[in-house]
């Protein structure tokens, strides 16, 4: 905590302290306020402005520094002003005090209890921005809540100012007013509980449920206007129709179906869309082969002799397509028809928010999942149209291995399929335009990736820009900026891998008034809503994560969301959402890295493990790569896991469960692990954060002690 934080500290604990060693406590009781009330009335009858304002100053101090006696003041108030001007001093005095002490709160408390508990606060934050305002409301206007601490607590979180002032102001006047108006009968009045009787309490809470009804009511005049031009059919042929048959979409149908609704499945390509056709699967096949050729033309380092291997590449193909084939089965028209979801193989048109055309019917259902998932962008560059032209749609109709091969973007899909090309035999070059590989992980992730490709054959080119593509002389060229020099690379294919772009054209949700992210995803709620209340969305089409564990991670809030949200809904977490790039060795990632944290300004410690320490690693040839785990400061709590290392992803997920949790790194190293094991190494890296954390004095102790149970002189 800063100097200028303790200074305001220390000046508030004086100031506290002097009105209780003063005595000014004392004053602030009903007994003395009857008996001084003829002195207080006749001094305001001699100096009206000159009482109102010393009250008004006192009053916003009182609040200001969190003091009691404002129900007091606020009687004294009504006794000397009369209700009108009493309503309105008070109710501006209280308002401001109220207001200061809510930001001495913030300045002094919000920035170091938000560093200490980030997770925390964040999804407090996030409910106050949608409904602190009411939240505000309700605790201002039920006096049972006490007020000064309202005031601290909010002072914590991030409601505007602005917010808090007029809430304030407008939620305090009822009890303010029923307040000033007993100050009227002041000499009456035996204690404060009589002021606020159950029936009034009762009166308030009633009062506060106000806004929440009028916001149902809002919601509903919105869901009416949302649906206005169009006619709710009588009935439905569905409780759900989902469109898109990939991940996202067969997992919707899966639960749908589990709990018994009626469920109809539209896809018009191939079920288990882009994750089993020209995704996950065939990539991991490729990548597998690949592996196979580098293990037997690095077997020397185990002792093995063994020759260039020979890459028949027809065959490498036939293996992709082959695990698709053994997959698909899984994902099939057949198996989903066993679990009672209708399939149509057609183009799904949105006519209403009911009602799905697909080929010469119209099918009506009371809610529609929209999973359309995404493809591959490719980048407007001049020429682009007439090159030999790859992405990881038709990359796997391939059936001869490109001898030059450049691959434009060094994200996840750009790595992992350079490396396995290189394997293969091709000459790679890897052209990306950020300033790393992998952008979103930390940069020494990145600096080893393009290490462990450069050493493996890939030409990397970071920071370049990719300006035109040529052909000369019967040669196609990918015309870039690197350096500040123009360059010209040579290729027999170009295999982009510039991100993916969603599937939304075509559904008719124009007419629907469903729009767009500037990202191109649909824009959708927390819940996976759009603008229409019963068309929902998830996987690729509605980001942030094109990844099959995400689009099956929401499946299953759309489906809930959509069959029960009448009556429970759920936001969807994305706190704990790991990824994995398949490069050699594997990063793998859950939770906050470092460039992350910094700029959401959460503050971390980092503990590193080398995996060339793990005994499992050094046997296994592997010992490449580290393990980083951010904590909260002092703590063992873990704020984020990043793994660069053999089979990184199959052991990611013991950082995942651990964060899930509420699992520390005390809780990993009191776990038995198997040895010798590379996820051996996570309780691995628990010791070394152990190890930093020791507690100093008390080892010294022991020492002292154990000196003297020797019987050694001290």
């Amino acid at each position: 905590m800063n100097r200028q934080r303790l200074l305001i500290i220390a000046l508030l604990l004086l100031a506290v302290m002097g009105f209780y060693v003063s005595g000014a406590h004392t004053f602030f009781t009903l007994d003395t306020l009857q008996a001084y009330r003829s002195d207080f009335q006749a001094a305001f009858q001699q100096s009206p402005w000159q009482v109102a304002g010393i009250f008004f100053a006192v009053y916003v101090a009182m609040a200001a520094l969190s003091l009691p006696g404002a129900s007091l003041l606020t009687l004294l108030g009504g006794a000397l002003f009369g209700l009108g001007w009493g309503l309105v001093i008070i109710s501006f005095a209280s308002a401001i005090g109220a207001t200061l002490a809510f930001l001495l709160s913030r300045f002094l408390f919000r920035q170091p209890i938000e560093k200490r508990f980030p997770r925390q606060f964040h999804t407090v934050n996030r409910g106050v921005e949608k409904d602190g305002a009411f939240y505000l409301f309700t605790l201002r206007l039920v006096p049972i809540f006490p007020f000064f601490m309202i005031n601290l607590v909010m002072g914590l979180t991030r409601i505007k100012t602005t917010t808090f002032y007029w809430v304030s102001q407008l939620g305090m006047l009822p009890g303010t007013a029923v307040y000033v108006n007993a100050g009227g009968q002041l000499g009456e009045l035996e204690s404060l509980s009589g002021i606020i009787s159950p029936g009034l309490i009762a009166s308030f809470a009633l009062l506060a449920v106000f806004p929440w009804v009028a916001r149902r009511i809002a919601l509903m005049v919105q869901k009416r206007n949302a649906y206005k031009g169009f006619t709710r059919p009588s009935r439905f042929d569905y409780d759900i129709v989902v469109i898109g048959g990939g991940s996202a979409g067969l997992v919707t149908s899966y639960i749908a179906s589990a709990v018994k609704a009626k469920v109809a499945l539209i896809e018009k390509h191939k079920m288990g869309g882009d994750c089993l056709n020209t995704g996950c699967v065939p990539s991991k096949a490729l990548i597998r082969a690949a592996r196979a050729a580098h293990e037997i033309r690095t077997a020397h380092r185990f002792g093995v002799s063994a020759s260039e291997p020979s890459v028949d590449f027809a065959k490498v193909m036939g293996h992709v397509h082959q695990a698709i084939r053994d997959i698909e089965p899984h994902d099939s028209v057949e198996r989903y028809t066993k679990l009672g979801v209708e399939v149509y193989q057609e183009h799904a048109t949105l006519v209403s928010p009911w009602e799905i055309r697909v080929g010469d019917q119209t099918l009506t259902a009371r809610h529609i999942v929209l999973a359309t998932g995404a493809r591959p962008r490719v980048p407007s560059l001049p020429g682009i149209e007439h090159a030999p032209l790859l992405t990881s749609e038709n990359l796997w109709s391939l059936t001869e291995l490109p001898k030059r091969l450049v691959v434009l973007g060094g994200g996840a899909i750009g790595c992992e399929l350079s490396q396995s090309f290189a394997r293969l035999g091709s000459h790679v070059i890897l052209v990306e335009g950020a300033p790393q590989l992998l952008g979103r992980e930390d940069n020494e992730v990145g600096e080893h990736v393009e290490r462990t490709l450069t050493q493996e054959g890939v030409t990397v080119m970071t920071g370049a820009k990719a300006l035109e593509v040529n052909q000369v002389d019967g040669e196609h060229q990918l015309v870039i900026e690197h350096l500040g020099e123009r360059r010209t690379l040579a290729f027999d294919y170009l295999l982009v891998s510039a991100g993916r772009q969603a599937n939304v054209e075509g559904l008719g949700l124009e007419a629907l008034g469903i729009t767009t992210t500037e990202g191109g995803t649909l824009a959708l709620n927390e819940r996976l809503q759009t603008r229409l209340p019963n068309i929902w969305a998830c996987g690729d089409l509605a980001g942030p994560y094109q990844l099959t564990h995400a689009a099956a991670h929401q499946a299953w809030h759309a489906a809930v969301n959509a069959l029960f949200g009448e009556l429970k809904s759920f936001a969807v977490d994305y706190r704990f959402m790991p990824a994995v790039t398949y490069v050699q060795p594997e990063v793998a990632r859950v939770g906050l890295n470092e460039k992350e944290a910094t700029a959401k300004g959460v503050a971390f410690e980092v503990t590193r493990y080398a995996m060339s320490e793990s005994d499992r690693a050094i046997a296994e040839g592997a010992p490449e790569g580290f393990i980083k785990v951010l904590t909260v400061p002092g703590k063992d709590k873990i704020l984020g896991a990043t793994i660069v290392a053999e089979n990184a992803g199959e052991w990611l997920g013991e950082f995942t469960i651990a964060m899930k949790h509420g699992l520390g790194l005390n809780k990993l190293l009191g776990t038995i692990h198997p040895y010798p094991t590379l996820g051996e190494a996570a309780k691995a890296t628990a010791g070394v954060w152990k190890n930093a954390h020791k507690p100093e004095r008390v080892l010294a102790l022991l020492k002292k002690y154990f000196r003297w149970r020797r019987g050694e002189r001290q």
